[in-house]
């Protein structure tokens, strides 16, 4: 998969990009990412990319001339690419729109500063708006590493294990269980005697019942969203027990 992305900050995303799972993916062919200064396609020689918003109001607004320009420069570049705005008017990023991306060959991700991005690019230049959250960033690059890294690993091969994009948390709107590893015993801390067992069954059960215990508790508004089976309410209605 491709992804394109266009910025007034490039150097944010050398370091971020090439470490850990992304920067492997890379190497491998699974994932490409290029980055574009949108300042190199200003149509003034002073590269101006921002200026002062009509009506009046503090501080800047991005140009649509060089966003434009970017879009049109990359976009023979590889397969038809979906838009997407970087802003804190779009709709919340989730794991559905990251599996909805990851089935794309290219991704084109602009990245908003200051005051904002001329309404003329949202309305009639891309092809939907996202956010990250309800607070605020000094720009969009963050965000577009955030859904850079969230869909590249649900693209095949990038985690090496299949199994693992499955089995993580939102696949489902329930929260992970608890995990635990060595030592058994930390400054008396000790790991629940059901995850020593060897009883698999017994193991999954509890797993599953802490992963409801804390969607329930920490995020209401994925339990809601929730669909539970016969088992998940007969566990839910056990005993307490500590993680």
């Amino acid at each position: 998969m491709i992804f394109d992305i266009l910025t007034l900050f490039p150097g944010m995303f050398h370091g971020p990009l090439n470490e850990s799972i992304l920067g492997k993916a890379q190497a491998r062919g699974l994932v490409a990412v290029r980055v574009h200064n949108l300042r190199d396609y200003a149509p003034d020689r002073h590269q101006m990319t921002d200026d002062r918003p009509f009506g009046g109001g503090e501080g800047m607004v991005m140009k649509p001339e060089p966003i434009v320009h970017a879009l049109e420069a990359v976009a023979p570049l590889g397969p038809p690419p979906r838009v997407v705005l970087l802003s804190p008017q779009g709709r919340l990023f989730d794991q559905e729109t990251a599996r909805r991306y990851s089935g794309l060959e290219r991704l084109v991700l602009i990245c908003g500063r200051y005051e904002g991005v001329d309404e003329r690019i949202a309305r009639y230049f891309v092809d939907e708006e996202i956010s990250i959250g309800d607070y605020i960033l000094t720009g969009g690059e963050l965000a577009a590493m955030v859904v850079v890294d969230a869909v590249s690993r649900l693209i095949p091969g990038v985690l090496g294990n299949e199994a693992s994009a499955e089995a993580e948390s939102f696949r489902e709107p329930v929260l992970e269980h608890p995990q635990y590893t060595r030592p058994q015993d930390f400054r008396g801390y000790r790991v629940p005697d059901v995850l020593l067992c060897g009883d698999h069954r017994r193991i999954a059960r509890w797993r599953r019942r802490q992963a409801l215990l804390r969607t329930r508790e920490r995020r209401p508004d994925l339990f809601a969203r929730l669909t539970l089976s016969e088992e998940d309410r007969a566990l839910l209605n056990e005993g307490e027990d500590a993680p």
